[in-house]
């Protein structure tokens, strides 16, 4: 039994039996894969995959056991590796970041800056997604850490560390009658046309609970997974937006005005996530703590122990 193999096999899975995307992301040929499976199929005596002729077309259920340890021996031998950067190589490695565009746009670029600035040789790569997208990121060990508001805390293989609360404002063309009232509320946003984030992004499940709890039907028109995205279309007069207030700037933003809207809907908490089974290497622990100072190396090893989460209400 060879690592590679093992990538191999993990691969094919991770890419629905498609041995040509496979492939194509392993640098290999798609019969190279199908070889090697074959030969682990062979020593370990059971077939992984189900296949119709030459086509692989389902998991068997100890396949399904198989791959599941697959994947953990992979992250293991990748820990092996990062334990040993560590002690050779202290000041230098890679930190990848999974995380939404309005925490890579607004949120990160400080940490970011202070962080390259500690750790000149670590190479930091940032890989954008959505929260599902993310967690997935992460469980697989294709990024160290990620970064979110939603759908993280719904991965059990995820040590959860709530990082700060944040919550909305409504964003308008100047002049709009909006910004005439004395006090903001669901109704009123709800006679215009609503451009805001997508169903999985940003906190969105706080904004439609919220009008939900009024007995309101959001007249969303138009969303979108990008904070800027959204204020073009609002510049464009397509509608108000609904927006995280970091992602607003008065001195950037000079054609719309912003509304505060946080007593309309409830604080949403943003997230790091870890794999409970990946080694945190001491740049990552700093990038954290740089982020979330509240989060400090030994409280973020106490939880990676534990694994258990903080409480997000507590964060701030």
């Amino acid at each position: 039994m060879k690592l590679q193999q093992l990538r191999y096999l993990c691969e094919t899975a991770n890419q629905d039996m498609n041995l040509s995307r496979a492939a194509k992301n392993l640098h290999t040929s798609q019969p190279a894969i199908s070889k090697q499976i074959q030969l682990l199929e062979e020593e370990l005596g059971v077939d992984i995959f189900m296949r119709n002729g030459k086509r692989i077309v389902k998991i068997t259920p100890p396949g399904q056991l198989i791959i599941q340890t697959a994947v953990k021996m992979l992250r293991d031998a990748d820990n092996l590796k990062k334990i040993a950067q560590e002690f050779t190589n202290e000041a230098g490695g890679t930190l990848t970041i999974a995380t939404t565009h309005t925490q890579a746009r607004y949120s990160l670029p400080p940490v970011i800056q202070r962080f390259t600035a500690r750790y000149p040789k670590v190479k930091l790569i940032l890989r954008q997604g959505s929260p599902v997208q993310i967690a997935a990121l992460v469980t697989s060990g294709e990024a160290d850490i990620g970064i979110a508001t939603e759908a993280l805390e719904q991965y059990q293989e995820l040590v959860m560390l709530p990082c700060y609360q944040w919550n909305r404002c409504i964003i308008v063309p100047p002049k709009h009658p909006l910004l005439k009232l004395k006090k903001l509320t669901l109704e009123a946003i709800n006679r215009y046309p609503i451009i805001t984030y997508d169903s999985t992004f940003t906190g969105r499940s706080k904004i439609n609970q919220a009008f939900a709890s009024h007995g309101l039907e959001p007249n969303v028109v138009l969303t979108a997974i990008d904070s800027d995205v959204i204020k073009t279309y609002v510049e464009l007069g397509l509608g108000v937006g609904i927006l995280a207030n970091m992602a607003f700037d008065a001195k950037r933003d000079k054609n719309l005005r912003s509304i505060d809207a946080s007593h309309l809907f409830e604080p949403s908490t943003t997230r790091i996530g870890i794999s409970r089974n990946s080694y945190i290497r001491g740049y990552i622990f700093d990038f954290i703590e740089m982020f979330a100072p509240h989060l400090d190396h030994a409280s973020i090893q106490t939880k990676l122990e534990s694994g258990k989460s903080a409480d997000p209400e507590n964060a701030s």
